[in-house]
């Protein structure tokens, strides 16, 4: 482990078996602390620090108040043909997303197609583990989740929506192509993270306490509001996400959520596609091979950067902290360890 500034490089084996070591002694199985450390190591392995290492302290926390059960396991409301309901128990969110999506892949060996309503559960971390899950297995993936109410309809000042992640994935070669986004321009865990660096936002995220436009996350993080991504469509896009989860998973919806202690007993829909069993098949894979080739050819503002196809960069950054260690905040690293 060495140091330079004020962040720390961890190895991923050191990651894993700390947050193992940690989750373990907070209720989970063997087998849950294993797998869940290894999603928060990997998140972090690939990047996606804000819902990998710094998230870490508020998962624990959580468990700490009784908000994840660490013992719980989903159980299953009602199933139609390709569709179940699930109930998360308010177990780990991760540990019910894996299951989710493993449902939706059963589903649609099945069906073609598999849709899984997960109700009463807690936050997935990052979405795009989910995506990489099902497209690794040869599936396409749509998946959302809705949140606490933290971003406002457009053209109101208080917040009513939330900013609702949606993911879509697709298998690509030998890895995946992912887009993981949230529905504001920043996810909460991005602008915390700016605001732990003391950096500015690359372009504006949200409003300050006065209703200005401001790329400042501490301000934004102050008045709750964060910018809707494409303005008045993301909120738009961002209801209907919530609408959809609440009609699809029998669970709460974002209104709901917020009047809760904490942002707990999410509404979340898991969709796979089993690609294998469409007649165009044989072909799919050279048509999206011809779609990046092209889209790679763009030309790009500033010739030093190269234009990438969503989770491209992933594999970039997990290649570079696989070799180098994952990069850490000191004292997020600090906190874990006091754990």
């Amino acid at each position: 482990m060495t140091a330079e500034s004020n962040t720390l490089v961890i190895s991923k084996a050191v990651m894993q078996s700390t947050f193992e070591r940690i989750l373990l002694s907070n209720g989970l199985s063997e087998a849950k602390a294993k797998t869940c450390a290894e999603i928060f190591t990997i998140n972090s392995l690939d990047g996606i620090y804000t819902h990998g290492v710094n998230r870490f302290p508020r998962f624990v926390k959580y468990l700490k108040g009784g908000f994840v059960k660490p013992d719980a396991e989903p159980s299953l409301v009602s199933k139609f043909g390709g569709i179940e309901q699930w109930d998360g128990n308010l177990g780990p969110g991760p540990l019910n997303a894996i299951h989710a999506t493993e449902a939706a892949m059963r589903l649609a060996k099945e069906h073609g197609i598999g849709c899984v309503g997960l109700s009463n559960t807690n936050h997935w971390m990052r979405g795009g583990t989910y995506g990489w899950q099902a497209a690794k297995a040869g599936f396409v993936f749509i998946g959302w989740t809705n949140t606490i109410a933290n971003m406002p309809a457009w053209g109101a000042t208080d917040a009513k929506l939330g900013n609702n992640p949606l993911v879509m994935a697709l298998p690509y070669e030998n890895e995946a192509i992912v887009l993981d986004m949230a529905m504001s321009q920043y996810s909460f865990g991005a602008m915390e993270l700016a605001a732990m660096k003391g950096e500015k936002l690359s372009v504006a995220g949200g409003y300050d306490s006065e209703g200005n436009i401001s790329d400042d996350p501490n301000a934004i993080l102050k008045s709750w509001r964060s910018l809707p991504v494409g303005y008045w469509k993301g909120a738009g896009l961002s209801l209907l996400l919530d609408i959809l989860s609440v009609v699809l998973s029998g669970g709460l919806s974002t209104y709901e959520i917020s009047q809760e202690e904490v942002e707990y007993r999410l509404s979340q829909v898991y969709i796979a596609i089993d690609v294998s069993k469409l007649n165009n098949h044989s072909s799919i894979s050279a048509a999206v091979e011809r779609i990046i080739e092209d889209y790679h050819q763009s030309k790009p503002i500033n010739d030093s950067k190269k234009i990438t196809f969503p989770g491209e960069r992933v594999l970039n950054t997990r290649e570079k902290n696989t070799a180098n260690g994952i990069p850490v905040l000191k004292n997020v690293w600090e906190e874990i360890l006091s754990l």
